[in-house]
């Protein structure tokens, strides 16, 4: 059970993170830019091109693929067991929707990290990194996570993500 420091700073992060930069713009910016993290699509996608691209190193991208969609199916286990309730902040509504109303762990975070971790092995890692923080960073922009949530996917993405290399 976190304490009462650490939900306090949760609450203190999100809502800074929910008055900080925030137009009809960089709204409409921010949703398109996290709607790519969706089931870790974008890096199950790109796993997958890269094992049509590369058949010398085919099977390492498969695994890889393979890693995100285990992060996947980890965390919404999680997710089931924790039934953390996403944040409800008065007058900062969340800014985008979700299959479900559970949020703890981001399933963003799980799946960005898992795909940055596990294609970091065939790839350069450091724009993964970047994508993977930055897909992470929205939903608590957006309102969907607490900033805990980010940090819990973004640690079970990694050890996914180690585990598929």
């Amino acid at each position: 059970m976190a304490s009462p420091v650490s939900d306090s700073l949760d609450m203190r992060l999100l809502a800074l993170a929910r008055r900080a930069g925030h137009t009809r713009a960089t709204e409409t910016a921010v949703r398109r830019f996290s709607a790519l993290g969706e089931h870790g699509a974008l890096w199950i996608a790109g796993a997958l091109a890269g094992a049509a691209l590369d058949g010398r190193r085919r099977g390492r991208w498969t695994r890889a693929a393979k890693g995100v969609a285990a992060a996947y199916v980890l965390n919404t286990a999680i997710k089931q067991v924790v039934r953390r309730r996403r944040p409800d902040l008065p007058n900062l509504p969340q800014l985008t929707r979700a299959p479900t109303q559970l949020s703890f762990p981001s399933a963003h975070a799980a799946t960005s990290f898992a795909g940055a971790r596990a294609l970091s092995a065939l790839v350069p890692g450091a724009p993964l990194y970047v994508v993977a923080a930055g897909l992470a960073a929205s939903r608590v922009w957006l309102g969907m996570h607490y900033p805990s949530d980010i940090a819990a996917g973004a640690l079970l993405g990694l050890a996914v993500g180690s585990a598929a290399r």
